[in-house]
């Protein structure tokens, strides 16, 4: 219904967007950026949108890229973050460039989830790190969210942690589940 990854709804939401989510969380970012073996010294926050996830941060120079012109807008304008527009499933980033990356409450409505996961790979420096928070689609709420976004036509895609920490070791990653609720934590290494 919105189309590809379901941008056109972020393109109409973005005013209201930071109004109505809360800040993401800081401290599970950073204890899934903490299993990264180099220092981090450039992030990248894939389908990072208005920016909300990168201001829970300090730290490493944050680039915000998403599909979303008009959530990039807002990241970049109301957030003063670096942003790149561009596809998760073909970053156009330098191979080995970023030290790190997030994907923030987004991993779901990445049309390829596969491509965004060997893309990160591709785009991240040995002993870089991969932090994904995500929702879990077996937890209650999870469940309802997941019912909510079919609902109103999105076209999400949930993972729960192990099926993801499995996607994660196909791509050459060294997986770890930092953390698991409704709101999980899963963190690949670049090996």
């Amino acid at each position: 219904m919105y189309g590809l990854g379901d941008v056109r709804f972020f393109d109409r939401i973005a005013p209201l967007y930071d109004r109505v989510m809360p800040p993401a969380d800081g401290e599970a970012l950073a204890a899934g950026l903490a299993h990264a073996t180099r220092p981090i010294d450039r992030l990248i926050d894939v389908g990072g949108g208005s920016g909300r996830a990168a201001a829970a941060l300090t730290g490493p120079e944050i680039t915000v890229v998403d599909a979303s012109l008009a959530m990039l807008a807002r990241a970049r304008e109301h957030r003063d973050r670096s942003v790149v527009a561009g596809d998760a499933g073909r970053l156009p980033l330098r191979d080995g460039s970023v030290d790190a990356a997030t994907v923030v409450d987004a991993f779901h409505h990445l049309p390829d989830q596969t491509a965004a996961i060997d893309e990160v790979a591709r785009v991240l420096a040995p002993g870089g790190a991969l932090v994904i928070r995500e929702f879990d689609p077996t937890h209650p709420l999870g469940r309802v969210l997941a019912a909510s976004e079919r609902a109103i036509g999105m076209e999400s895609r949930f993972r729960a942690p192990d099926e993801l920490a499995a996607a994660l070791v196909d791509a050459g990653f060294d997986p770890r589940i930092v953390d698991r609720g409704f709101g999980y934590t899963v963190v690949g290494v670049r090996e």
